[in-house]
């Protein structure tokens, strides 16, 4: 089993940034990639962005690409996930996943989650 905790969710303005982190513990080494999803209210969980674990490849949604960085420190066991350039339609919950196969684009793959951290974006 594999335990994830978010943090740095919060309110921002539009054009301003955030960080996300996400720390992983338990079976760690069965981790083969790492992404984030979110959800806004009424709205299915989408996918933003992943990276593998081990080789560091990424994905990411089209709505994020060019202002979202995803990156992992491994030692730490920590994905981040730096948001610039915010807009009000990124306001959504975001988790934190974990799953032990790549590539992980969809929330099916996922085998763990985190519990979610809320990122509020004002116009």
């Amino acid at each position: 089993q594999v335990q994830l905790v978010e943090s740095g969710g919060g309110l921002v303005q539009a054009g301003g940034s955030l960080r996300l982190s996400c720390a992983a513990s338990g079976r760690t080494f069965s981790i083969y990639a790492m992404g984030w999803f979110r959800q806004a209210p009424g709205k299915e969980r989408e996918f933003v962005s992943s990276i593998n674990w081990r080789g560091g490849s990424v994905y990411y949604s089209d709505s994020v690409k060019g202002r979202f960085t995803i990156s992992r420190d491994y030692a730490k066991n920590t994905m981040y996930l730096q948001m610039n350039s915010l807009k009000p339609e990124d306001t959504a919950i975001y988790y934190c996943a974990a799953a032990d196969r790549w590539p992980l684009v969809v929330r099916e793959r996922a085998n763990s989650w985190g519990q979610g951290t809320q990122v509020t974006v004002s116009s």
